[in-house]
């Protein structure tokens, strides 16, 4: 076919990106999902693409409801959320996608917000370069069924104090001036937000996108208060490099073809292993 893409089976894109990926290593592909298609229907296929690390981009849209069926709950809204499905109020703890992906050993997660152009296009960029699978949520405000979810992250006079932005390699530092930082308790490992002070200032978490634990990501990733969203850090969680899926594969049947040659279809469908059904 001569496009640049197709819509596939509802919650199954990742599972047709597998395959076109793995089948077609020339091709660049990105999958472009929702919170409600990735994590509800298609929550198993997302995170075996995500462990397998085939190389492909997946774009998950996180309006935190199901925008394009009228506004049901979806798996990311919180707790207490009345729509047409929860008049009475979700009852459902909401899944933290940044925190999934992580779970699922993903060697790219990044989160970044749809308004701020910059931020997305720097982020859509790394995601580009990586080899395997990079996963990027973008807080998309719903303006029909659930507008205003992401003000306090949008708003001038509110982003400065509560979004983080994560840059590899510098403390992790935001607010006014820079005088808040995130710092990590010696006793329990947990982060904190805390006022940096001349006392505590060299105590300040440094990113460090790269490291080969997920451990400080993951930690990262349960900053954020699930209800106000104060203190979300945005940009690259983890950027680490790991066995991709499908080159891995191409070299498996590269070394089958040497040791034993081309492989016959017919031959194989023909043959003698097969089943007998007694009714």
């Amino acid at each position: 076919m001569n496009t640049y893409g197709m819509h596939s089976i509802h919650g199954r894109a990742p599972a047709i990106a597998t395959g076109l990926a793995a089948s077609r290593r020339d091709l660049s592909v990105w999958v472009v999902t929702g919170d409600g298609d990735a994590l509800s229907i298609g929550g198993n296929h997302l995170i075996h693409a995500l462990r397998r690390n085939v190389n492909l981009k997946i774009l998950l849209f996180n309006n935190r409801i199901y925008g394009l069926t009228k506004g049901q709950y979806s798996p990311t809204s919180e707790v207490g959320k009345v729509t047409k499905s929860t008049p009475m109020g979700s009852l459902d703890a909401p899944f933290n996608p940044v925190s999934l992906a992580l779970g699922a050993e993903a060697s790219f997660v990044a989160r970044t917000i749809d308004s701020d152009r910059r931020h997305l296009t720097d982020v859509l960029r790394q995601a580009a370069a990586h080899p395997g699978t990079a996963l990027v949520e973008i807080y998309q405000n719903c303006n029909i069924f659930n507008d205003g979810a992401f003000d306090t992250l949008k708003d001038k006079q509110t982003a400065e104090e509560a979004v983080i932005r994560l840059e590899h390699g510098q403390p992790i530092r935001f607010g006014a001036d820079l005088a808040r930082g995130v710092v990590r308790d010696r006793l329990t490992g947990d982060l904190s937000v805390v006022d940096v002070t001349s006392d505590n200032e060299s105590e300040i978490l440094v990113h460090d996108a790269h490291s080969p634990s997920p451990t400080t990501a993951f930690a990262l990733s349960r900053l954020a208060d699930p209800d106000t969203l104060r203190h979300t850090p945005v940009g690259v969680f983890r950027s680490v490099e790991r066995p991709v899926y499908d080159v891995q594969m191409s070299e498996q049947l590269d070394t089958a073809v040497e040791q034993h040659g081309e492989g016959d279809l017919a031959a194989l469908l023909a043959g003698g292993d097969t089943w007998t059904v007694v009714g």
